[in-house]
């Protein structure tokens, strides 16, 4: 069950933008490929012991990029977007 979780969520996304957010209890994650909304809800309560309210899932575009002089490719996945309760919180450290 650990690793279902774990493979779940990989991290928090934490950019101006998505701190900005947490004034408004939303909180961003990067998510598996394969991870749909009641696996996400799953993955919250279970790390972080909050229920959430609402959730959307982005896919995020890979990006085609040049690094010296090479052709390449940049990021890529998916995001899920987490809405919580006013009086809810999850803390980052």
């Amino acid at each position: 069950m650990r690793d279902i979780i774990l493979k779940t969520i990989k991290n928090p996304r934490v950019t101006e933008k998505a701190s900005n957010m947490f004034a408004q209890n939303v909180y961003i994650f990067n998510v598996a490929m394969s991870a749909n909304k009641k696996e996400i809800k799953k993955a919250i309560f279970s790390l972080y012991k909050v229920k959430p309210t609402r959730i959307n899932i982005l896919s995020v575009p890979h990006k085609n990029i040049m690094s010296k002089g090479k052709k390449g490719t940049r990021g890529g996945g998916k995001k899920a977007v987490v809405y919580l309760k006013k009086e809810d919180k999850i803390e980052f450290i």
